[in-house]
């Protein structure tokens, strides 16, 4: 007989004999379900988080920064640049023939939660009255929008549901001086965090400033980017950088995605090498309850490889069946599921590419676990056979 015919003999012995061997069988299974569960959900977080900031981030919108700035609170545009950057070529114009531009100033508060009373650090950002035009996702809910030159302020309503005193008619103590929430709005679908916008006048007299943090602009169509660019870096008034708006919401995901996916493969891997383990130690229980068997076999000339490779494809088919179950699990439960890590909001989502990868988790912890069984299998002595006739 071939080593291949025996393999494929043995191979059907093995899995047939797992009924009768039933528990050692589902602690292989249930395990490496919780590993591959775990890990499928904890991924989904990272997957959910960045579709949903990704959805309404638009290839023909540019975000500009002062050269070198990492971040928009690093960036200072000079409010005397606007009109520059105002003139610049394939720029999308209104109605009234002015370029989509929306200056904006950013300001960092704090606000307290509803559920724990932590406080958290949430942007305010004051924007010049093109706001609609360039963020068309932009809707209001409740309330009306602030006027121009007043203390007002509009949050977005996950500041209404997530935080206190944001209400429409809520005051808030902003640098000195009381500012009266007057509506709350909703920004499209990738709304994971609270904003708040107010009048750009005002918020640059409140503090004192004579800078923007951005600027953002609407191209004619996103194939101009790269000559919008170059016309931006070469004029000489101008000391910005210009992105593509997709590029920057990446950017600025990465560290969120960071801990996510730490946090998530951390969890996995320990719940992977316990599911590791206790594959091994069921597999060396289902070995050791067929020594009189594999000895038998091995006394009528089966060869060890053939042993070795339908153990291991067994543990692989258990922990694969494990990894099926965990995904499909993972899957029904937390599939849309709502979360709010880190002072964010989105939906979890359990993609084909998550259950893939669960599948190749199972698949490389099902070989480490079932190696050194499988080559105990292999060495089972002859003379056990001869002991038991």
């Amino acid at each position: 007989m071939t080593s291949t015919r025996q393999f494929l003999a043995l191979l059907g012995m093995n899995l047939t004999d797992l009924l009768r061997r039933l528990a050692p069988a589902l602690t292989i299974v249930i395990g490496f379900s919780c590993a591959v569960g775990v890990l499928v959900a904890m991924l989904a977080m990272g997957v959910g988080a960045r579709r949903q900031v990704m959805s309404d981030a638009r290839a023909d919108r540019v975000v500009l920064w002062s050269n070198g700035a990492q971040s928009a609170g690093e960036s200072k545009i000079p409010t005397s640049a606007t009109t520059a950057i105002a003139d610049l070529p394939y720029l999308r114009r209104g109605a009234d023939g002015q370029a989509l531009a929306l200056s904006e100033a950013l300001i960092i508060l704090r606000a307290r939660t509803k559920s724990d009373h932590r406080q958290l650090y949430v942007p305010l950002y004051g924007v010049t009255s093109t706001l609609t035009e360039v963020i068309p996702e932009f809707h209001l809910v409740a309330g009306r929008t602030y006027r121009s030159g007043l203390r007002e302020v509009i949050a977005s309503r996950l500041c209404e549901r997530q935080f206190s005193s944001f209400e429409v008619g809520d005051h808030r103590f902003i640098h000195g001086s009381d500012w009266t929430i007057v509506g709350l709005f909703q920004q499209g679908h990738s709304q994971a965090t609270c904003i708040m916008y107010a009048d750009a006048g005002s918020i640059l007299s409140a503090f004192g400033r004579t800078s923007y943090n951005q600027v953002m602009v609407m191209l004619q169509s996103p194939e101009q980017y790269a000559a919008f660019a170059s016309a931006a870096k070469s004029n000489p008034t101008l000391h910005i950088d210009a992105a593509p708006e997709p590029a920057v919401v990446e950017r600025e995901f990465k560290q969120l995605n960071g801990i996510l996916d730490f946090a998530s493969y951390f969890v996995g891997t320990i719940l992977g090498i316990g599911a590791t383990l206790g594959a091994v130690s069921s597999l060396y229980a289902i070995v050791d309850s067929r020594r009189r068997e594999l000895a038998t076999l091995r006394a009528i000339g089966f060869a060890a490889r053939a042993i070795v490779a339908a153990t291991l494809v067994e543990a692989i088919v258990l922990a694969l069946l494990g990894a099926l179950v965990g995904g499909s699990l993972a899957w029904a439960l937390f599939d849309g599921f709502s979360v709010r890590p880190l002072s964010t909001s989105f939906q979890m989502s359990v993609t084909p590419a998550l259950l893939v990868l669960g599948c190749i988790w199972a698949l490389g912890m099902g070989l480490l676990g079932g190696l050194l069984p499988a080559l105990s299998a292999a060495r089972v002595p002859v003379s056990d056979a001869i002991r038991a006739t």
